[in-house]
Order: structure tokens, then sequence, then C-alpha cells
């Protein structure tokens, strides 16, 4: 068995020919570029029950020659592949288990992973079809393969692009294909593939439709170190990250940009919580740059949220006013400005290199532990955290009455954060005590939502008032001024009783036996 290391890079055609003249390649190569045609046939069951265990087996033509390949384990980390590989050449088109027998100790590892149940099944499924052209290049001591692909996968009905780069680690360290990443991206554009082509055909095969990714919690194993849960943690929240890029900088549903916030408002948390484990500057330095991108991001999203939450309801229920109809296209001039703005080609570049320089940071000395440093467990720092965050915002709580718009915000900021910390820790502690300590915090965190979007709409409402082209219009602000402030002493009334109501949820860390 062999583990396979490889950073997968998505890249457009036009930037793939710009990458091939480029001087840098032929700086650092030890072999001349050399192009062939991969053809893959790709096996499956009938109900796909390969791809549900997270293994994929395939019949690859290279030249004269073909090989028979299954891949399966490992991990996906910022478009950094870990797979497990297990290969054998085979004579011709088709499928051989007969060579298993003199496969030595690998044969009993195919008949694992591949059992005789399975192997009767088998049924071609899709074709991953591409030109690549590969060099070897020795960067920086380390021996990486960059391969160019180009092509298509296809099923019988559907088929669909691929122009990638590969790097492939033949020796050194993983650290290292970020690096070389890095250097590229200064080069041309492009984006960091969590999705491999065996995916893609199975995504052709579902017929999947793009759709915004919400964040998954990892699961944290009681007798885990700190360590160990805030690597999960931070690789959870970048994956999520990744996931709402492409909708976001390409699509019309804001739901991707407002899921990208979320997972930079997770990340943030669980930076913190990084601090108070270790300082480090380039941990610093990263907690400044995704603050930076809340604050553009958060833009953009208050402008989503006015429009859809006040202006078109309004233009709805006073069709043809005219000063209605002035304020919703100034709001989605504004809008449209903030959104060109993130989707121009440098910010996208810089999205795309804060992710790269975490992988680098991820895979570094700050997660090194000396020797004479003891880690602790997972759960007595998340009793630690959890009850520090609780206090906090109990203590805010009791002065709702006499509370500002700041002290809600940063109430509403109070809540996200013991909210995601308690999401991510829930799986050390009772599932039912912990359920219902979210579901009262959730509903606290959803009525200061709704107030803050008040106080974030008045504030718009006087930018677009002050501009030129709503002089003649200005019944129109006091008509939106009057329409969200007519729900707000609701909005503080339900936020009392969604606040009595977590105040009677007993903490669920307390008493907690670290495992």
């Amino acid at each position: 068995m062999a583990v396979e290391t490889e950073l997968k890079l998505r890249i457009a055609p036009k930037q793939l020919a710009r990458l091939k003249r480029h001087p840098l390649l032929k700086k650092y190569q030890v072999t001349r570029p050399a192009t062939r045609r991969l053809h893959n046939i790709y096996y499956d069951t009938p109900k796909l029950e390969l791809h549900k265990s997270a293994m994929a087996l395939r019949l690859r033509r290279a030249g004269r020659q073909w090989l028979q390949t299954l891949k399966g384990g490992g991990s996906v980390k910022a478009g950094m592949h870990q797979r497990n590989e297990w290969e054998i050449p085979v004579s011709r088109a088709a499928l051989d288990f007969s060579l298993l027998e003199n496969a030595g100790p690998e044969a009993a590892e195919w008949k694992e992973h591949l059992p005789l149940r399975l192997r009767k099944k088998l049924q071609p499924v899709f074709v991953t079809d591409f030109s690549r052209t590969s060099r070897m290049l020795d960067w920086q001591g380390a021996q990486i393969e960059l391969c160019m692909d180009h092509g298509e996968v296809r099923t019988e009905q559907r088929s669909t692009p691929i122009c990638e780069l590969e790097l492939e680690l033949k020796s050194g360290e993983p650290r290292q294909l970020f690096e070389l990443a890095l250097a590229l991206l200064d080069i041309v554009p492009l984006e960091l593939e969590p999705v491999s082509k065996a995916e893609h055909g199975y995504r052709l095969l579902a017929v999947y439709a793009d759709r915004p990714v919400k964040g998954l919690v990892p699961d944290i194993a009681k007798n885990a170190t700190l360590t160990e849960a805030l690597q999960a943690l931070l690789w959870s929240c970048l994956l999520h990250l990744q996931g709402n890029f492409r909708g976001a900088m390409a699509g019309n549903d804001a739901e991707y940009l407002h899921q990208m916030r979320v997972s930079l408002r997770r990340l943030r948390v669980v930076l913190r919580m990084a601090k108070k484990f270790r300082a480090d500057e380039s941990l610093s330095a990263l907690s400044l740059d995704v603050a930076a991108l809340c604050v553009a991001l958060g833009q953009i999203r208050e402008w989503d949220v006015f429009i859809a939450e006040t202006v078109q309801p309004m233009c709805a229920r006073m069709a043809g006013h005219a000063g209605l109809q002035a304020l919703l296209a100034l709001g989605e001039r504004q809008r449209a400005a903030c959104y060109a703005e993130l989707r121009n080609e440098k910010q996208a570049r810089e999205l795309q290199r804060l992710i790269l320089r975490f992988a680098l940071w991820m895979d570094g000395e700050y997660w090194q532990t000396p020797q004479e440093t003891t880690v602790p467990p997972v759960q007595d720092f998340a009793n630690r955290r959890l009850h520090k965050l609780a206090k906090r915002f109990t203590q805010a709580g009791l002065q709702l009455d006499s509370l500002d718009n700041v002290h809600l915000h940063a109430l509403r900021i109070l809540a996200k954060k013991l909210r995601y910390s308690a999401e991510f820790f829930a799986a050390l502690y009772d599932k039912q005590k912990t359920a219902a300590f979210l579901a009262a915090l959730s509903e606290v965190q959803e009525v200061l939502g709704q107030i803050n979007d008040v106080a974030v709409a008045h504030r718009l409402l006087d930018e677009l008032a002050a501009l030129p082209e709503l002089a003649a219009h200005q019944e129109a602000t006091a008509l939106a001024k009057g329409w969200i402030a007519h729900g707000l002493s609701h909005q503080l009334a339900k936020l009392r009783k969604a606040v009595q109501s977590f105040n009677k949820q007993r903490p669920f860390w307390k008493n907690s036996q670290t495992g």
C-alpha cells in the first residue's frame, strides 16, 4: 500500500497555458515536461457501495499500459488529498482480480476493502479522460511532480470539464506543497480544489447541484488532547469557507456569502481558543486578516438583509411608490459595488492565499508541542471556556432593560461565541442536555440578530438619504424608518422572554468527568 499525498488546484484554461510558459517551472524542473493522455474507467456497484464507503476503483490506460487502482481512506485538508492507494498492472481493459493471488501482502488489503460480494456486482459508472503534462520539480529539496490536467469527466448522459493542477509529493514534507502553491499563485490565479476527479464523476451521476454548504462539527473524542481538537476544528472551519467560496464569487444566492461569514465567525472563535493555548506571531497575523475579511463580507451581508427584509417587502406592499423604487435601486447599486469589490481577481486571489497560509501554519512548529509541555485534555479546556463565556453572557443579560444598541450588539457577539463554542464541544457531553441548551441559546441569538438588523437598517437608510439621487424622495426614508421601527418593541419583548428561558437552562458541562 502506498499513501498518495497531492494538492489539487483548479485553474482556468487560459491561465494554464500562461503557467506552462513561465520561467519558474523551467528553473526548478529536473525532468522535461511530458504529455500523455489518461483514460480512466471508474467502477462501482449499482447502489454505489464503494463510494458510500469512501473508496474508488478505477482502470487507467496510460499509453499501452493498463493499471487497476483502488483508493480509500485518508483526508482532504485545504485542497491537499491524502489517500491510501493499492495498484496492480493488468493486461487489458478489464478488471482482473486473479492477479491478487500473487500480489503478496497487498492481496489481503484488496480483499478486505473489495470483498468478493462487491466484486461480483461491479460495473462501469463514469469516465475521466484528460491530457496530462507532467514534470518533476526540485522545490527547496522536495521532489514534487507537477501535473497539468485538461479534459473532462463524463457519464452516459452528462459531462463536466477538467482543468487543474496536481502537485504530488514524491519526497519531502507536505507543507512544501503549499509553499509551491503560494509561488504559483503569485504567477496566475488559481483555487484550492477539495473535490477529486472521482467525486466530480459521482456528482454527475447524482445530478448534483451546487448549493450553499453549512459547517459540520468534527467528532472530538473525550480522550483527545486540546491540540488535536483545535486542529480538527480549524480544518472544519476552513473546509466550510472553501465550500461556499465559488458560489459567493459567481452566483446570486446570498446564502453562499452568509455561510462564508458563518465559517469565518466560527474560525475566529477557534483562533481565540488557540491564543489561550499558546501565543504565536503567525496566529496573530492570520487572526487580523480573518477579522478584516469578516468586516468586508459583513458590509455586503448588511445590504443583502436590508434589501431582502426591508425594502423589497415595502415595495411589494406599496407597489408603484416612486420613492421606494428609488430606494431599492440605490440599495441594489450599493450592494452590487460591494460584490464587485469582493469578486475581483485580486480579492479572490488573496482569499486563496489566506487559506494556503493557514495550511502552512497548521503544518508548522506551532503544533509541535515541546516534550516538557503538558497539553491538557480537551474536556478540561472546554469546561473552563464554556463556564467563562456563559458567566459573561448571563451577567450582560441581567442588564437587558438598560442596554443600548452598542451593548445589545456586544451581547449578540457573546451569544455567538458561546453558541459556537458549545457546538464545537457538544460531543463531549450529554446529548440531550446539550441540545436543550443550544436550542434556548439559538432563540436568544435569533432575536438579537433581528434587533441588530433594525439598527443596521437605520444606518443604511441614513447613508442612502445623503445621496443626491434620493433628494426628491426623502419621504421614502421616513416611511422605511417607520416600517422597521414598528416591530422593534415586539422584538425587545421576545428577547426578554428568550433570555428568561435560556437562564433556566442548566450548564451541561457542570459535573462532567474528563474522559
